[in-house]
């Protein structure tokens, strides 16, 4: 029998939620998912005046006590831990797929070993509501951006979002397990092709068009360089 075959590291960067952490990271992800419940709930509840008072103060307190802190740069060797797959870090901190960032819901994806399809699961909670009971339709096309920038990253030469257009079929609901599903359809030249849909069970809710342009390894560290730059004036 032979040896199963390695994962393709082009999927497994995007595979956030299946990745084992420990130490300080760990923690980090609890805290994202504790900030995340409680956002979840301020937007649920109806609490007395003196107990949204005391959690605003005690976060308050936090609040003070991390920004003590340093900030590090996450990005830095970004561009060559790209090249590897070993840029866990980097989507862990994602606001759509970050266990690490209590802004995700966050969504869990991941690829098909042949390259081409890529797929997503996530339940949108109450703070993520537009009409009465359903998910507001930026978040979606928020989260159809960062499941075709997988799909464009299959190609094997990523780019950076050119044009996404959604096509809103139904209301999606709140509190329901979605699906979402993507592929890569072509590249010409710079031009990266890609498409996608979103369901609740068997409902089509969304659809979704992104053309992608391929960037280069010196434009992104043109923009880690501004970013860097951008930190250290606002004391970073």
């Amino acid at each position: 029998m032979s040896d199963p075959a390695p994962p393709n590291p082009r999927t497994a960067r995007w595979k956030v939620s299946q990745t084992a952490v420990t130490g300080a990271w760990k923690e980090k992800r609890r805290l994202a998912a504790a900030m995340r419940t409680v956002i979840s709930r301020l937007v649920e509840i109806e609490a007395p005046e003196a107990e949204l008072a005391a959690a605003a103060d005690g976060l308050e307190r936090y609040a003070a006590r991390l920004a003590s802190h340093p900030r590090p740069n996450r990005y830095e060797g970004w561009a060559e831990a790209s090249a590897s797959g070993d840029v866990t870090s980097f989507f862990d901190h994602s606001p759509l797929i970050g266990l690490s960032n209590p802004l995700a819901p966050p969504i869990a994806m991941h690829g098909d070993e042949d390259g081409r399809r890529v797929h997503g699961s996530v339940v949108f909670g109450s703070a993520y509501e537009g009409p009465p009971g359903c998910v507001h339709g930026g978040y979606i096309a928020a989260a159809f951006d960062e499941l075709l920038g997988f799909a464009n990253s299959l190609s094997g030469n990523p780019g950076m979002t050119g044009t996404l257009t959604i096509r809103y079929r139904r209301p999606t609901p709140l509190h329901t397990e979605l699906r979402f599903e993507g592929v890569c359809e072509r590249s010409e030249g710079r031009k990266i092709y890609t498409s996608g849909q979103l369901f609740a069970g068997e409902t089509l809710c969304a659809e979704a068009e992104g053309l992608f342009i391929s960037v280069g390894a010196e434009r992104f560290r043109g923009l880690f360089e501004e970013r860097r730059k951008r930190d250290e004036q606002r004391g970073g």
